[in-house]
């Protein structure tokens, strides 16, 4: 995987900087103030090991930046009548001590497809999106791609906790509900970034068949 870069800005009681993350569809990094931080989810990102910030300078809880806003643009994969063309997808997302909102907003073609203002993860927020667009119009990221799924049990992260099984295509088609996933679960290629769009992206299908645990996107209530 080669890395990507989104630029964007920071903000909180302090004050707006402009960021730029990077991203290789794994590990997440960006640089505030001076200071370096790294993690898998976006509400996960620690100060990197060497660069400790200085007292005040950010809000943390458990070791990771909240109480700040995240906000960024990047370049996003869609099939438009089964042609591949790229959208603008606009994100903001909260960082609280409770729970963090996401908002997503589609830029395509001079129209704006958004999310709800406070949706709690990207799987939602996207499958949100996915389902306002036009007939024809499909996402093409690892949340839509046929090789894709959650470990089968309650709750997920607010991103990065998607496995891909990009390893075991065959096997995880014929897969069809928890137990099939769980015992394809250590051939996973390793766990992405719902955002994230690799070469061998495959459309999920539709009607559900061979999805899995979590089934089609977007499934009726994500």
């Amino acid at each position: 995987m080669t890395d990507e870069s989104w630029s964007g800005w920071y903000r909180d009681a302090k004050g707006s900087d402009a960021v730029v993350l990077t991203t290789d569809g794994q590990q997440l990094r960006i640089r505030i103030r001076g200071v370096d931080f790294e993690g898998e989810s976006f509400d996960g990102l620690g100060p990197v090991a060497g660069t400790p910030p200085e007292s005040g300078t950010f809000a943390f809880a458990d070791g990771v930046l909240t109480d700040c806003v995240l906000e960024w643009d990047l370049p996003l994969p869609v099939l438009v009548a089964g042609a591949l063309r790229h959208a603008t997808l606009s994100c903001l997302l909260s960082l609280r001590r409770t729970d963090p909102d996401l908002h997503l907003a589609l830029h395509l073609d001079g129209a704006v497809y958004e999310s709800a203002r406070a949706e709690r993860d990207f799987a939602v927020a996207l499958a949100a999106v996915q389902r306002i667009l036009p007939d024809g119009v499909r996402i093409q990221t690892c949340i839509a791609c046929a090789f894709s799924d959650y470990f089968p049990a309650p709750g997920r992260g607010l991103s990065g906790g998607l496995a891909c099984f990009r390893g075991a295509k065959d096997a995880y088609r014929g897969s069809a509900g928890e137990g099939d996933v769980l015992g394809l679960w250590d051939r996973r290629s390793g766990f992405v970034q719902e955002i994230w769009s690799c070469r061998e992206f495959e459309l999920r299908p539709a009607d559900g068949a061979g999805t899995g645990h979590r089934g089609a996107f977007p499934l009726e209530h994500a």
